[in-house]
Formats: structure tokens, C-alpha cells, sequence
């Protein structure tokens, strides 16, 4: 090597060392100011001699250039699910089937944390990272390397000389704890939409097409099994453990062995007692048999190993007092009754305040203040009152009365005759503002960047907006008068609300939140009457002329359009240069790409893209996007983690696409070296539950 060259390898195989002392042992060995020289004298040398830049160079780690699309990778081993229960009885049945399977032998066990992150594949030849990989549909996934390259923890070379020829190594990426808490806190801050959990943000992440974005993100990773190991012998778990040790790739320190049911037994009582200590989410054991040449003669199934298991922890459940009863307004004027606690520790946070549901709900539960109830975590993100220790009132409970006026407007409220739901009418509701501006400024309505829950809050709360137009008269000092409002996120927010006016009509249509008007009906509605002025005019019966517009929506559409107050709102904006019908991508766009016209889809899954924008290409080729599967369904597209849909949609024989298969179909169907046109779920494969994305909304939304 010239000596520039070995000048760039030493300082990289230092550096890489101080990171791994630094963020895997938190033990560093020297001050941020060598460590800062060393980096600035690496990151000199490479934009010196560009041609000798490597892509494992830690300089690489904020990320390179955006991508278009993520491309697809086939796992060269098929990366399977493992068969799981809540019940003690079948762990213990699991293991006497492997010990049956294998009679006259020792089975050894080990028993590891289930991590609760985004299942991945890292591939490594000749000690490099050559590739990353998402779990996809278990056959073919989303190449991501650029983004896990930017994760510090995992290694772009494996670490000495006496490493695998090959490695493709499974683990879990996640976002720790206090990392979820500190993106949190600086989304709240600057206005945008907070994570739902740790999973949602880490899944997030991955599916950034930037990867200067998810390098922002302190992501972690942990391995937990390999798929390909080739030139180096390694005959059991725990042997491996010690290989991932040896070459530098992170791995959960906990874990388990055992020989028995009592042992398998003991470890996974002695995990769910510590489990929210650590610093990652976990939601399960893993059982494995130690043994390679014992897993290999148990097998596999269509869908998963004989010789694992995991252990899934039920929710946990909680006693404590019902102190109060508050009212939270949503922004189409839905009351809903939140719980006051006395604060309790359930699933690893502290809980003052649970969800009600609605007066129903409390009637139906008997639920009073005061009484002792129990709390539980729905998908161990939002607390919910399950039952109520009725044996232990002493007659001190009280029984709540809903109120009669708006809490937040003291306007009138009235019960929907479809629905459960008691509503504020008083479109000028504070509470229904604050709601209705995030809903308008959301990125599936007019989409202003900067205009999130906290922003909204400050903007009501110091009266610069008492109606959606004002929005559009905002001026830059004002703005920065309030709290955490530097120039630069001011002009930005300024630019975000000016770019907006442009939006199409169907956007407009959806951000003011029309009662059962989707955006789907948006869309129908913008397609079929073109300009706002024409909804305006409408009757209820041409109304329910449009496409997919029936009696209950042409009658909420037209009693929105006939209060003299929103069409106060809707001149204001006209004043303002709102577009009110300029050509609709729906119906006045051409399209590109297969036509879909008269197809039904529906999204389910995590996909590389937010689903808006996946329906969006559906709807510009004239297909039709709903929620719910159906006969009518022609096309379910399914991404990881599919739950219920999937099995709904096998049952009523409707046409199953991954996210490949997709893209295949609107490309014309397939390309030019005749692969197959699109890919079908394989129906043997049953990706895990469903996560519920709408948990990322308050109460009553």
C-alpha cells in the first residue's frame, strides 16, 4: 500500500475500535477531542483521494445518497417465523416433543430475550458487509444497507482474520429506550407527530429512502441466529454467541440454558421479573434447542423450526384507584372519557390516565369514581380500564354523569343516531380546533410540514389561530415569539403553509374533516364535481350521484356545506389562495403504468413507503382503495407483519401481492428476462400479528 493508503486503513481500524469501546462497552479510552481529531483527519484524507473512499469507512455511517426505491434482495436461506404461545403448558409440551423426537438423549436448551424490533438479515463475505436485508415475505426483502450502515453498533468489517468465508447473520434492529424518548421529545418540539412505541420508530427508520435520515436515529442491533455460515465450524447456540463475540457483531448478553422443563420454566419467570429494566423493548422468550446436529434432525415445518419456540408474556394487569373521570374533545366533536389513576407502574411506564372508550362503555363496565380497577396496556401501548373489583366498594363510589354541555365550549352536545358517539356541535370548539388543525395539516390532507401537535397547541393557545384559515394570515414575528421557534423553523413552517395552497381539491376536501368523508370520498367527490363550487351548489341527491357516495355521506356533505359558519371558513380561504378546483390528479392527470381501473385494493403490513402514498399510485390508475377485505376485493397488497387481512383475504380467494409483486404489476407485469409477472404470497407463511398503527392517535381520534 502507498502510505496514504495504510495512513486511511489504520485510521479506520482505530476509530472503529474507539466506537466499539465507546457504544458497545461504554467504556471509551480516549477524550471526544482525540476522537473528533482522528475522524476530522480520516474524513480530510477521503476528500482528498475520493477514489480510495470504501463504503465500510466509519466517515459512511451518516448515511449516502438518497435512494428511488428500495431494490430486492432474495435471502439465500428462506428466513422462517417460529411458532409461538402465552401458555406455560405448551412450552412445557414443546420441550417433551423434542425429547421424544430424540430419544436417549441430553437436550439442552438456551433461552434468550424475544427483542421487540424489525427482523432483519445482515450478510457478510470476506469479513464485509456486502448487504442488509428486511424480513419481506421470508423469500425476498428490501435491500437497506445503506441505512444499517449507519448504525454504529454493527460492523462494516467483522473484526480479526479468523472469521466465517460467509455470514448471513439474523438479528433484530431497535430503537432503545432512551432513544425512542429523546426522538420524542425532539419531535413534540419541533410540532411533528410523536412514535407510537419503539418498534413503530426503529420500523420507521428502516424504511427511510434517505439514509441520512435513519442515521440521525440511535439505532441499535442484536443478532440472534445466522441463515448462511460457511469456513468456520460452530456446533452449537451458545457457540455461536461466542463467535458473534469474537467478530464483533452485538448479541443480547442474556441468556438461559437449561435441561428440563423447571429450567426453561425458571429463565422465563426470571426474564418477565426483569425484562422492563433493560434498556430495549422485549415481549417474549425465545426457547431453543443449543445443539446444531439435534435442530437438524427435528427439522423444520412449512413455516417454522421444530426445535424454537417463543413465549409470549401476556399483558400485564394492574390494580389501582379511579380517581376521576375528564372529558377529552376529538376534532369532529366526539367526547370521550379518559380515566384519572392514581399513578401506577404497568408494562414498564408509570400510568395516570386510560381510556373509557365511550358512555357505553362505562355504563355497560359499571364503571365509578373511586372504585379499584384494573388497568391493562392495549399492545402494551395504551392503557385501558379492562374490569372493575366491584367486591371492594365501601359506598363511597360515585356514579358519573356525561355532561350536557361541551367541557371545553359549554355548546350543546347530541348523540349520534349511528353511532355511540356524543358530539360537540360548536365548530369554533377550542378543543375540536386544536384536533381539526392537525387533521388539516396532516401529511395525508394538505400535508404542512411543522404543523403538529405541539405547534398547533401553542398556535390556539396564544390565539394566533381561532379557525383553519387563519393558518394562511400567519406572519413570521409572532411566530417567533412563541417557545422553541428559531428563524430557521419559522421560514420553513411559512413555506410548508404557502406550498400547501396548491394541494388538490380532494386534499382540501379530506383536511376538513367532513364527517364519514375518508379520503377516498374525497378523491370521489373532487373526481365527479371538479371544483368546490360545484359541491357547494350540490343537492343531496346529486350528491349521492358520485361515485361511492351514498345517502349518510351525500347528507353529512351537504350539511357541511349548508352551516353558515363553514362556508365563512371555506371564503376565508378562497381569499387566501386555497385551490378550490384546479385539474384533480384523479381524474385529470395522466396516468402512468398499468391501468388499475376498476380494481379493489386494500394495504395491510409495514412497506417500504406510507400507505397514502402506495394509494395514491393505486388511485391515479383508477383503482379504488378501501379498509376492510370483502368478496368485491380484487387485490390484497401485504407487507411484513399482515395479520388478520391476510388470513381474510386466503379465505375469500382474493389475490395476494407483496410489495414486488406490486411495483411487477403496475411495470406492465413482470420484465424482460420472463420472470414470473408478480409475486403471490407464499399461503403457507403466516407473517406475525398485525401492530396497530392507529395507536399513534390520542384518545378519541
Amino acid at each position: 500500500m502507498t502510505a496514504i493508503e495504510q495512513r486511511l486503513a489504520e485510521l479506520r481500524r482505530e476509530i472503529e475500535e474507539h466506537n466499539r469501546r465507546y457504544y458497545e462497552e461504554a467504556a471509551p479510552t480516549i477524550s471526544d477531542q482525540h476522537y473528533d481529531a482522528l475522524y476530522r483527519e480520516l474524513r480530510e484524507l477521503e476528500t482528498a483521494h475520493p477514489e480510495l473512499l470504501t463504503p465500510d469507512s466509519p466517515t459512511q455511517r451518516v448515511g449516502g445518497r438518497p435512494l428511488e426505491e428500495f431494490a430486492q434482495v432474495r435471502h439465500r436461506v428462506p428466513m422462517l417465523s417460529l411458532d409461538n404461545t402465552y401458555s406455560e403448558t405448551e412450552v412445557a409440551e414443546f420441550y417433551q416433543r423434542v425429547r421424544k423426537a430424540l430419544p436417549g438423549r441430553e437436550v439442552p436448551v438456551v433461552i434468550e430475550p424475544k427483542v421487540d424490533g424489525v427482523a432483519v438479515s445482515l450478510f457478510y463475505e470476506a469479513g464485509r458487509l456486502v448487504y442488509a436485508a428486511t424480513r419481506g415475505d421470508g423469500v425476498t426483502g428490501d435491500d437497506i444497507t445503506q441505512n444499517i450502515r449507519t448504525i454504529r453498533t454493527v460492523p462494516p468489517r467483522l473484526r480479526g482474520d479468523d472469521f466465517p468465508a460467509e455470514l448471513e447473520v439474523r438479528g433484530e434492529v431497535f430503537l432503545p429506550k432512551s432513544g425512542f424518548a429523546k426522538i420524542n421529545a425532539e419531535r413534540a418540539a419541533a410540532g411533528q407527530p410523536l412514535f407510537a412505541n419503539p418498534r413503530n420508530a426503529a420500523a420507521g427508520s428502516l424504511k427511510q429512502l434517505d439514509p441520512a435520515i435513519a442515521a440521525r436515529r440511535p439505532l441499535d442491533f442484536f443478532a440472534h441466529s445466522y441463515g448462511l455460515l460457511t469456513g468456520r465450524a460452530v456446533g452449537s447456540h451458545s457457540e455461536f454467541f461466542r463467535l458473534l463475540d469474537e467478530v464483533g457483531i452485538p448479541h443480547s448478553q442474556r441468556l438461559w440454558s437449561a435441561h428440563d422443563v423447571a429450567g426453561i420454566l425458571a429463565a422465563i419467570r426470571e426474564l418477565d421479573a426483569l425484562r422492563h429494566t433493560l434498556e430495549y423493548e422485549t415481549d417474549g422468550a425465545v426457547v431453543k434447542v443449543d445443539d446444531f446436529t439435534q435442530r437438524a434432525r427435528l427439522g423444520l415445518t412449512s413455516k417454522s423450526p421444530r426445535w424454537a419456540m417463543a413465549y409470549k408474556y401476556a399483558a400485564e394487569r394492574v390494580e389501582t384507584r379511579l380517581r376521576n373521570i375528564t372529558i377529552q374533545v376529538g376534532r369532529t366533536g366526539v367526547l370521550t372519557p379518559v380515566a384519572e389513576l392514581e399513578p401506577v407502574f404497568v408494562s414498564g411506564t408509570t400510568v395516570a390516565r386510560a381510556t373509557l372508550h365511550n358512555a357505553e362503555e362505562i355504563a355497560r363496565k359499571d364503571i365509578r369514581i373511586g372504585d379499584r380497577v384494573l388497568i391493562e396496556k392495549a399492545g402494551e401501548i395504551i392503557p385501558a380500564v379492562v374490569a372493575v373489583r366491584a367486591e371492594l366498594r365501601d359506598g363511597s363510589e360515585r356514579v358519573f354523569h356525561f355532561p350536557e354541555v361541551c367541557p371545553s365550549c359549554s355548546g350543546p352536545l347530541v348523540r349520534d343516531p349511528e353511532q355511540v358517539a356524543i358530539r360537540c356541535q360548536n365548530v369554533s370548539c377550542p378543543a375540536q380546533l386544536r384536533r381539526r388543525l392537525q387533521h388539516f395539516a396532516s401529511r395525508g390532507a394538505m400535508d404542512i410540514e411543522g404543523l403538529g401537535e405541539a405547534r398547533v397547541e401553542q398556535l390556539v393557545g396564544d390565539g394566533l389561530v381561532r379557525d383553519i384559515p387563519d393558518i394562511y394570515e400567519l406572519q413570521a414575528e409572532p411566530l417567533l415569539a412563541l417557545e422553541r421557534a428559531g428563524e430557521k423553523s419559522v421560514a420553513n413552517l411559512l413555506a410548508a403553509i404557502e406550498q400547501s395552497k396548491a394541494q388538490p381539491l380532494w386534499r382540501l376536501l379530506f383536511g376538513l374533516g367532513i364527517l364519514h368523508v375518508g379520503a377516498t370520498g374525497a378523491r370521489a367527490l373532487a373526481a365527479h364535481f371538479k371544483t368546490l363550487d360545484a359541491l357547494l351548489r350540490a343537492t343531496p341527491d346529486a350528491l349521492q350521484r358520485a361515485h361511492d357516495v351514498g345517502e349518510v355521506v351525500g347528507a353529512s356533505v351537504h350539511d357541511f356545506f349548508t352551516n353558515p359558519a363553514n362556508v365563512e371558513s371555506l371564503e376565508k380561504l378562497r381569499a387566501a389562495g386555497v385551490n378550490f378546483g384546479e385539474r384533480d390528479p384523479v381524474s385529470d392527470q395522466p396516468t402512468t403504468g398499468a391501468s388499475l381501473a376498476d380494481t379493489r385494493w386494500v394495504i395491510t403490513g409495514t412497506l417500504s413507503r406510507p400507505r397514502e402514498e402506495i394509494a395514491e399510485l393505486i388511485l391515479e390508475r383508477g383503482g379504488k382503495v378501501s379498509g376492510s377485505i370483502s368478496k368485491k376485493t380484487n387485490y390484497l397488497l401485504a407487507g411484513a407483519d399482515a395479520g388478520s387481512k391476510l388470513e381474510k383475504a386466503r379465505t375469500l380467494g382474493v389475490q395476494i401481492l407483496d410489495e414486488a409483486g406490486f411495483h411487477a404489476l403496475l411495470n406492465g407485469g413482470g420484465d424482460d428476462d420472463n420472470r414470473t409477472p408478480f409475486v403471490v404470497m407464499d399461503e403457507k407463511k403466516s407473517p406475525p400479528k398485525e401492530t396497530a398503527a392507529a395507536l399513534e392517535l390520542p384518545f378519541g381520534e
